[in-house]
């Protein structure tokens, strides 16, 4: 994905607020053994890039000035209420230097688990993305998750994911953090095992009939 942007000279909170009233968004780039750069660029392309989950994980080429460079993503800031993309900052690759960054999950087949299509269980998913390592090169958009085997009353973790070759996912020691987990809908199991009451039938007081003389 190609991102545009010029470099900027003039820096400080009122330079950066002039900028976002002429429809500017200011920004930095940093890294790979170079100086900093600063940058500015148009806000609602960026905007609308944002809104792409892509532009998020994968390697972009950054043209500055007429000059492209492989970055990532790393950080923007939004206004408090308003559609207001303040501040974005982008990292340089080193293609020979692995990275580390976060990437999200992809869930298949969940409307065929037996979790789901023999228990009518609800799937939670408690992560939605998972930091990982590798080389530039080896960065999937995506790591796929298959709930094709998941059961009610159980969970897969991260360490359970398969990652692409030359990915490896990054965890401390002992952890292994739960990805998603399957259960039966609250109160289901209760209302499957309570017996159906029969209604109680009205009792009619007999009618005594007047004997006529």
């Amino acid at each position: 994905m190609k991102v545009v942007a010029t470099s900027r000279t003039v820096q400080g909170s009122g330079a950066s607020r002039r900028l976002r009233q002429s429809g500017k968004v200011p920004g930095i780039v940093y890294g790979a053994k170079k100086s900093p750069t600063n940058i500015e660029m148009d806000h609602n392309p960026l905007m609308l890039a944002l809104k792409v989950e892509s532009f998020h994980s994968s390697i972009l080429d950054l043209e500055v000035d007429g000059k492209a460079e492989q970055v990532l993503l790393r950080d923007y800031q939004m206004h408090p209420f308003r559609p207001l993309v303040l501040h974005v900052d982008f990292q340089r690759i080193d293609a020979n230097q692995k990275l580390q960054t976060k990437v999200p999950l992809h869930f298949k087949n969940q409307e065929i688990s037996p979790a789901v299509k023999l228990s009518g269980g609800i799937v939670s998913h408690v992560l939605t993305d998972v930091l990982v390592s590798c080389l530039p090169k080896d960065l999937p958009e995506f790591i796929e998750v298959d709930l094709s085997g998941l059961a009610v009353g159980h969970s897969l973790h991260v360490r359970d994911l398969v990652v692409p070759a030359g990915v490896t996912l990054v965890l401390h020691a002992g952890e292994n953090p739960t990805v998603v987990t399957a259960s039966v809908p609250g109160g289901a199991a209760e209302e499957s095992a309570a017996p159906e009451a029969a209604p109680a039938a009205e009792a009619k007081p007999a009618e005594k009939s007047e004997k006529k003389d």
